[in-house]
C-alpha cells in the first residue's frame, strides 16, 4: 500500500505541470507581460523557499541524525547542483549556436533539464519514506510534491503559451510542456528503486536539487522577471510564490 501511495505522490508535480500546459487552451492572443511578470516571480518564489525549507535544511538535520557535520552535504551538494546546471547550460549554448542546427528553446531545455533534480528530490523523499528509518513521513513527502507542483503550474503555463505565440498549435504546445514534465516522475522513480543507494546520501542529493532549482532561478527566471518594464510585479509575485511554499511547508511538514 505504501508503494501505491508513493507512486501516486510521485505523479503530484508531473500533474502540476500538465495543468500549467493546459493553460494555452485558454489563450486567445498574445501572453500580457503582466501576467508573465507575475507568473515568472511566482515560480521563483517557489523554488526557493522550497530549496530552503524542503531541501536544505531537512538535509541538515538529516547529516545531524546520521553523525555527520551538517553543513558539508549541505555546502557539497549545493555547490554540486549549481556546477551540474552549468556544465548543462553550457552545453545547450553549444547546440543552440551550431551553424546548421535547429535553435533550442533555451527555456524548454532548461526546465526540463531542472526538473530531472526535482524528480529526484521528490524520489528520495518518497525512498526515505519507504525505507522507513530515514525519518521521513509520507506527509513530508507529499508536501514537497505539492510544492513543486505548484511551482510547476507557471512553469508549464510559461513553455506552452509562448510556444502557441510562436505559432506552434495549441495541442503540440501543450504537448511540449507535458514532456517537459515527464522527465521528474522518471527520474524519481528511478531514485525509489535505488532506495538503498539513495537514502545514505539523501543530504547530498536534497541540496544538489536546492543547487539546481537556485540556479535557474538566478540564471534565467529573474533575468526574465526584470526584463522590460513591470519588474515590480515580478517582485510582487516572487513574494506570494515565497510565502505560499513556506506555508505549505510549515504548516503541512
Amino acid at each position: 500500500m505504501n508503494i501505491l501511495y508513493s507512486i501516486a505522490g510521485i505523479l503530484i508535480p508531473f500533474i502540476g505541470t500538465s495543468f500549467g500546459s493546459s493553460f494555452v487552451f485558454f489563450m486567445k492572443k498574445n501572453m500580457s507581460e503582466k501576467f508573465q511578470k507575475i507568473i515568472v516571480g511566482f515560480a521563483s518564489g517557489v523554488m526557493i523557499a522550497a530549496s530552503v525549507w524542503s531541501l536544505i535544511l531537512p538535509a541538515v538535520e538529516m547529516a545531524e541524525n546520521q553523525g555527520v557535520i551538517s553543513w558539508i552535504p549541505a555546502a557539497v551538494g549545493l555547490l554540486l547542483g549549481v556546477i551540474f546546471l552549468l556544465f548543462i547550460n553550457k552545453i545547450a549554448e553549444r547546440f543552440e549556436n551550431k551553424p546548421n542546427g535547429k535553435k533550442l528553446n533555451m527555456l524548454l531545455f532548461s526546465v526540463t533539464l531542472h526538473n530531472i533534480p526535482e524528480g529526484m528530490a521528490v524520489g528520495v523523499c518518497f525512498a526515505g519514506f519507504l525505507a522507513g528509518n530515514a525519518g521521513i513521513s509520507f506527509l513530508e513527502a507529499v508536501v514537497l510534491a505539492i510544492g513543486i507542483a505548484i511551482q510547476n503550474i507557471p512553469e508549464g503555463a510559461i513553455i506552452s503559451m509562448p510556444l502557441k505565440v510562436k505559432g506552434m498549435s495549441k495541442g503540440k504546445a501543450f504537448l511540449y510542456g507535458v514532456i517537459s514534465g515527464i522527465v521528474e516522475p522518471i527520474a524519481a522513480i528511478i531514485t525509489v528503486l535505488l532506495t538503498n543507494i539513495v537514502v545514505p546520501i539523501l543530504p547530498y542529493l536534497l541540496t544538489f536539487a536546492a543547487g539546481a532549482m537556485i540556479f535557474v532561478v538566478v540564471e534565467e527566471l529573474i533575468p526574465e522577471m526584470h526584463s522590460g518594464k513591470k519588474s515590480m510585479l515580478g517582485v510582487i509575485g516572487v513574494t506570494i510564490g515565497f510565502a505560499v511554499m513556506m506555508i505549505l511547508d510549515i504548516a503541512l511538514g
